[in-house]
């Protein structure tokens, strides 16, 4: 006799993506921190790219490419040192013409996080150079065990939260048209190379504002200047009122165990907005910048507070920073576009 059995349960996939996020990026931050790898936060905000763009682990071949592909794309950076050091402009604009190419390639289909990778290169390397070759090679070392680490957190990740079967593909980046890729670049490189003039002058100082800035160079892609503000800035000012949140509520019991915690729950909070499990009006990009503001702002402030420096100062000094950079970004987006917007109202008339 045939006997009736009730299927087992599965999770949705979305619950599985949301949990994988929000582990793997405490996973990687905690363990950043507890290592005492330079650059901690690198390492949780490239595990939450790789998790939001890749729904199945890497192989080991594809993830040693990709760090093989990354000590390349940041390494072109060093090339760029001598030109900022003893021929500033020239440098400056070809830093410009590399930057536009790669946000171009990457609208054109190319991998988004080869790009990242290539935009870090030439902005956050070569800045650094201009003070000290060996803080450059530092800076290098650092991305690179950052996205080792951000690798192995990924697999492991995947392996508590592997992806259902036959769970559909997270949905792929339009390849943009020849003139309007371009011109989404020339958006982009707007928006990073200020940031970049900026961390020129004290390239310790301000390398989190230059990784915000690719950030917001990378957001800006896929923006509108109609939604801009309430998207970039929206994003920013939430990231860091979260991040003030995080702090008090660390500052209860520090532990590097309440490191973890308080970020897997944070992360996850904001995980369920980027999957759409606690639906809202904004796009998961929003969410997601929300959470690498989040991290850049928590661990540059954990940093600080290692270092012995007034934590509260420099906090507000850089949330100051990355809301002028946002402020910056929305007017680029205005600016660009309305030119565009006005030949298109008028062709309607």
């Amino acid at each position: 006799m045939p006997t009736n059995r009730a299927a087992p349960t599965r999770r949705p996939p979305r619950s599985q993506r949301a949990l994988r996020l929000a582990t793997g990026t405490a996973l990687c931050l905690a363990t950043s921190f507890g290592l005492g790898l330079p650059i901690p936060m690198v390492a949780p905000v490239f595990v939450v790219f790789l998790l939001a763009m890749l729904n199945k682990p890497l192989s080991p071949k594809a993830g040693l490419g990709l760090v093989l592909v990354a000590m390349l794309t940041t390494g072109s950076g060093l090339l760029l040192i001598p030109l900022l050091r003893y021929f500033s402009l020239a440098g400056v604009l070809l830093v410009g013409l590399c930057l536009f190419l790669a946000f171009r390639r990457g609208l054109r289909g190319a991998n988004n996080l080869v790009t990242t990778f290539l935009a870090v290169g030439l902005t956050m390397i070569s800045t650094a150079g201009t003070v000290d070759f060996g803080l450059a090679v530092l800076v290098i070392g650092a991305l690179v065990k950052g996205l080792l680490l951000a690798i192995l957190m990924h697999a492991f990740s995947h392996w508590m939260f592997p992806e259902p079967a036959g769970a559909p593909a997270l949905p792929t980046a339009p390849v943009l048209a020849d003139n309007e890729a371009s011109w989404m670049a020339v958006r982009a490189t707007a928006v990073v190379l200020p940031a970049f003039l900026l961390t020129l002058t004290d390239p310790a100082g301000y390398l989190p504002i230059m990784m915000k800035a690719v950030s917001l160079g990378r957001q800006s892609c896929t923006t509108t200047a109609r939604g801009a503000a309430r998207e970039l800035l929206g994003s920013t000012l939430l990231g860091g009122v979260l991040a003030i949140l995080f702090w008090f509520a660390l500052s209860l019991f520090v532990h590097l165990w309440m490191f973890f915690l308080w970020t897997f729950l944070f992360a996850l909070l904001l995980a369920r907005k980027l999957y759409a499990l606690s639906p809202t009006q904004y796009p998961p990009s929003f969410w997601l910048n929300t959470l690498v503001t989040l991290i850049i702002l928590l661990g540059q402030s954990v940093e600080d507070s290692v270092a012995g420096k007034d934590v509260y100062t420099a906090f507000a000094v850089r949330t100051g920073l990355f809301i002028a950079v946002s402020l910056y970004a929305c007017l680029v987006l205005q600016l660009l576009d309305q030119p565009r917007r006005v030949p298109r109202q008028s062709e309607a008339l």
